[in-house]
């Protein structure tokens, strides 16, 4: 467990927190004015190993030996030049920080969103300290940046990460679709106006990664994903981006309380540890791995039959309810990978050097107004 102080005047700006993986979904930016939900979870924090933030550098002032050598092995639109190692927060886990009041309408549409640079600043001597981000269509967060605080540790003991096994028994899996809300709008009886069912962002954004490791491990050759659920978010995918023939690549869900996967299958998609960050590995050499955020793989794995919706029919007489109409459980339109989760991953691999990687990448454009993306 950790607290995190000012740099400049050693004030306590966190409750204690613990130390998780950086979600896949942390820079997503999803839809056009969409409300989305805090990023983290309470009372835990991740970090951003890269450099993240302004100022940023457009590619064509980046010499291409400097980007590979910051694990960047395509063009991008802009780098960052900020420092490594920011941190992120639930809002709600901060303290004894304040908005800047000239930072307070900086670079935003709904909300806050850091475009400025540092928003918050350290109640005690006013150091700028962190980024409050709420804008629409962002994942709601404090990033604290790395050169204005101190991480300290807390008296008590430290937790084991959870086993795998562990994991199993008490971990929770991430829906793949769930209610979506406007900008503003309320859960109340009356308001599912402002509401839709859609595909969770979350596994859009988990499913943008693994496409790009996926592509990385065919070698130009057709995948198939095993059918059911991984074949809706995956398959149409893997169709239109690689070659039609008859030499094709099996993928299969591989990780703790799934049998060995057989053994025609040379991609794996396995899950990552939510609190390390390690992916789970088979015994023996293993073959490609695609690693997914554990809550998407376990439901992947262990898809649950139904999802709960809200309750229709008949009730007793005399039972105070609220009268609306439920949306319809089922999202509008076929998966679709999140574009730029998928860009910044296969920028990050060696691989997207060979020719026709590189044209996918590419072409990205065109498969996003084919809705692939």
């Amino acid at each position: 467990m950790f607290a995190f102080v000012c740099a400049g005047c050693g004030a306590r700006l966190t409750t204690p927190l613990s130390q998780v993986a950086l979600p896949v979904h942390a820079h997503q930016k999803y839809g056009n004015g969409v409300q989305l939900p805090v990023l983290m979870e309470s009372g835990t924090f991740a970090v951003e190993p890269e450099p993240w933030g302004p100022p940023w550098r457009r590619w064509e002032e980046i010499r291409p030996d400097e980007a590979a050598a910051r694990g960047v092995y395509a063009p991008v639109y802009a780098l960052s030049d900020g420092a490594p190692g920011a941190i992120v927060i639930a809002p709600g886990d901060a303290q004894g920080t304040v908005l800047i009041p000239e930072k307070r309408g900086g670079g935003y549409c709904c909300g806050l969103d850091g475009a400025d640079g540092p928003n918050v600043a350290c109640a005690e001597c006013a150091l700028p300290v962190a980024s409050r981000i709420d804008d629409c269509s962002l994942w709601q967060a404090m990033w604290l940046a790395p050169n204005s605080v101190r991480r300290l540790p807390v008296d008590g003991a430290d937790a084991a990460p959870p086993s795998w096994a562990e994991l199993m028994a008490e971990g929770k899996g991430t829906p793949p679709f769930e209610p979506i809300a406007a900008w503003g709008s309320r859960m109340a009886a009356g308001h599912w106006s402002n509401y839709w069912w859609s595909w969770s962002p979350q596994w859009e954004a988990a499913a943008g990664q693994a496409l790009a490791h996926l592509l990385a491990a065919s070698e130009g050759q057709p995948v198939i994903v095993p059918d059911g659920l991984a074949g809706q978010v995956f398959q149409r995918a893997l169709d239109a981006l690689l070659p039609a023939g008859p030499q094709a690549r099996c993928a299969a869900l591989a990780g703790p309380a799934l049998p060995p996967p057989s053994s025609d299958a040379s991609i794996l998609l396995v899950p990552s540890h939510p609190q390390t960050g390690k992916t789970w590995a088979p015994a023996g050499p293993p073959p490609n791995m695609v690693p997914l955020p554990f809550g998407v793989w376990l439901w992947l794995a262990f898809p649950r039959p139904d999802l709960p919706v809200p309750a229709s029919g008949a009730l007793p007489a005399g039972t105070l309810h609220d009268d609306f109409d439920p949306p319809a459980l089922c999202p509008r339109h076929l998966f679709r990978m999140d574009s730029e989760v998928f860009r910044r991953t296969l920028v990050r691999l060696p691989s997207v050097r060979r020719p026709w990687l590189s044209d996918i990448l590419k072409n990205l454009t065109h498969h996003m107004r084919t809705s692939l993306f």
